[in-house]
């Protein structure tokens, strides 16, 4: 066990440990590499997250992060409006946008149904997504959700919400691992999955 000899720092590696990924040596580092630095990069640090805190919001159509109302990538009319790309999170969304695939939109979901997690359709943005298609001339769903169970339900479930409408659904292809996610599959692979979407017809199995 790492004996810290200051209260005030292992305050802050115990806040650092709570972040996603961070041991108590590597929050250790980073708080000692805080306490050398000078006062004005740690004001900018520490003013950085509480703005972030404070000031981001959530596009009130796809539900990305934003900066404004309404994100800058809903707002560029050079994109395709009328395909719309269906991930889990944010996370996703970077992750194919740094494919340089894809030039449509997106719709964020905050999250894949799961009953084991306490997560829900009412807990994800679906009731916004089936609006969006409703009201928008969008003529093609992608879903690229992740290669899992929960995601194939997920799909699943979005699919029979859409059966009414006319648009067109489809899912990326496999070429993405079975229960990998989408933030740690290389650019090449993920790009060419949107590239080679397939229909989607409701099972958990791609149609050919």
């Amino acid at each position: 066990m790492i004996q810290i000899p200051s209260k005030r720092v292992e305050n802050v590696v115990e806040a650092l440990t709570r972040l996603p990924g961070i041991g108590k040596k590597s929050a250790l580092r980073l708080a000692l590499y805080i306490l050398k630095c000078d006062d004005t990069e740690a004001e900018f640090l520490s003013e950085s997250i509480l703005r972030m805190k404070k000031e981001t919001q959530f596009c009130t159509i796809c539900h990305n992060i934003s900066d404004q109302n309404i994100c800058s990538l809903c707002n560029n009319n050079s994109r395709d409006s009328s395909v719309v790309c269906v991930v889990e999170d944010v996370r996703d969304f970077m992750a194919i946008e740094n494919t340089g695939q894809f030039n449509g939109r997106y719709h964020i979901l905050g999250g894949i149904i799961s009953p084991m997690d306490g997560v829900s359709p009412n807990d994800l943005t679906i009731d916004s997504l089936i609006n969006r298609v409703e009201k928008e001339e969008i003529k093609e769903i992608i879903l690229a959700l992740p290669t899992t169970v929960e995601g194939d339900t997920t799909s699943y479930f979005i699919y029979r919400k859409l059966q009414h409408t006319s648009v067109k659904i489809t899912a990326i292809a496999r070429g993405v691992a079975i229960g990998d996610d989408l933030e740690y599959t290389d650019e090449i692979t993920l790009g060419r999955s949107i590239l080679h979407r397939m229909p989607y017809d409701g099972s958990s199995k791609r149609s050919n």
